[in-house]
């Protein structure tokens, strides 16, 4: 018999690189080997200050070959098939056919970026409400917001113009991964990747050229747009082993992609919380979105697959907000004289929490705000004295990130729409059992759990 072909996923995430290789059987594809790496890519942004975040690019494409080398090497040759997903809304600029170069490593060829800007991330700020509010509205179903691509591009045509006469092209991170790969001689995005840009029309599935044009928005750095689940091309060389002229998918968005890795029923409702948190439940099919949003409401329509919809609350504050939290403690801990490794206190403080059940306390998480309000951000209330330990302020942060996003997309609408269950993704709910308790305590349904790699699975099974 021959040796079964692989299916390798990429999901390029807000702080890890995940990889995952897929084999057919009978019941469906099964995870045969699995890796992360995470990437420390944050880097400061002179020009947009505080408000900036950006991440290197090398870093991430070095998470990426740590993980690939990981992998058995048998077990890559026999790829045929390569799907990659990643963080949306982030934009990465770059030089065309000078975008990387192909080195030799230990495990066979790979590329280096070479003519790449920082990627800078859903996560970022420099796009105030006042700046947004001096840019054409654009005819999409979905609000523009600060680390929305074209917002992005916008800041830098008005504020530093010359920085965008280095570069001739540009995508997300994952979009820039697949160009290289594939050698692509103008990117290519899918409409998933496309409608978290802003200035997309997921309708006609088009990007408002003529808006953009008469504002001077640099058009040429658009990518063509394609359907998700296509084929971009295929890799123009071997890499890390994987045979030269693999077909690799179009970039997706990695939450579409986690999704897609546990969503069978229409009855499931997922909810998901990494570095940020959605809750989700699919539309009707043939359901089309508003022709202009709503900027108050707390629900957005993301593009999925074959045509439909996914209603959405995506929350700007997930397992962020935990990050944020553990690195006070640290520093506090620091101007006290004394030294804890971050992971530790981590650990330390999911422990006393799993202790606390009963607490009064109460901790509304949002510190980074949230695109329908984002002047609205966290707040603390019923501080008692019974109630100040670490595990009673933890337990209320896990607590209040699950309740917030409850309050995003309510349960009297999950029952509406005919929810049944709750399908559990994202790395820090596979991470931290209080978070997966509060999910428990807080929802009326039975709750299944996925995987660390879901987005990368979910990458891999489209294919």
């Amino acid at each position: 018999r021959p040796a079964p072909a692989y299916v390798l996923g990429i999901d390029l995430g807000t702080t890890s690189v995940k990889a995952a290789l897929l084999a057919g059987a009978e019941r469906g594809p099964v995870v045969a080997e699995s890796c992360s790496r995470e990437t420390q890519a944050h880097t400061s942004s002179l020009e947009a200050g505080p408000q900036g975040m950006e991440q290197n690019v090398q870093r991430i494409v070095r998470a990426l070959n740590e993980c690939l080398a990981a992998l058995p090497q048998e077990q890559l040759q026999r790829v045929s098939h390569i799907g990659i997903s990643g963080q949306m809304h982030g934009i990465v600029f770059w030089k065309k056919n000078k975008g990387c170069k192909w080195t030799e490593c230990g495990t066979g060829p790979t590329f280096e970026p070479e003519e790449v800007s920082h990627l800078i991330t859903w996560q970022d700020g420099r796009c105030s409400p006042t700046f947004l509010s001096s840019l054409p509205l654009p005819q999409s179903h979905i609000s523009l917001a600060t680390g929305f691509g074209c917002a992005t591009a916008y800041w830098y045509l008005k504020k530093s113009p010359d920085f965008l006469k280095s570069y001739d092209a540009a995508g997300t991170i994952h979009d820039y991964v697949v160009a290289m790969l594939c050698d692509l001689k103008k990117p290519l995005m899918s409409i998933q990747n496309a409608a978290s840009w802003g200035y997309f029309n997921s309708r006609n599935k088009s990007w408002n050229t003529d808006i953009l044009k008469k504002s001077g928005f640099p058009v040429h750095l658009l990518p063509e747009v394609g359907e998700p689940g296509s084929i971009a091309g295929r890799t123009i060389s071997a890499w890390h082993g994987i045979p030269k002229g693999a077909k690799v998918g179009i970039a997706l968005g990695d939450f579409q992609c986690s999704v897609y890795s546990c969503l069978t029923e229409r009855t499931d409702a997922v909810l998901n919380i990494s570095t940020s948190a959605q809750l989700t439940i699919s539309m009707p099919s043939g359901f089309q979105p508003p022709e202009t949003p709503d900027p108050s409401s707390a629900v957005t329509y993301f593009p999925y697959f074959n045509g439909d919809y996914l209603a959405v609350a995506a929350s700007l504050n997930g397992g962020n907000v935990l990050a944020t939290f553990v690195e006070m403690v640290a520093r506090w801990t620091e101007e006290l004289g004394l030294q804890v490794q971050e992971p530790a206190i981590y650990t330390k403080i999911i422990t006393a929490a799993l202790a606390q059940n009963d607490i009064k306390l109460s901790v509304h998480p949002t510190i980074f705000g949230e695109r329908h309000v984002p002047e609205q951000l966290a707040s603390v209330t019923n501080i008692a004295v019974s109630d100040l330990s670490l595990g009673h302020v933890t337990r209320a942060l896990c607590r209040g990130i699950v309740e917030n996003l409850r309050s995003m997309l309510p349960v009297q609408r999950l029952m509406e729409t005919g929810v049944r269950r709750i399908l559990g993704s994202g790395s820090a709910l596979a991470r931290n059992e209080v978070l997966r308790q509060e999910v428990e305590r807080i929802f009326p349904f039975p709750v299944v759990y996925g995987k660390d790699v879901d987005a990368a699975v979910g990458a891999a099974m489209v294919m």
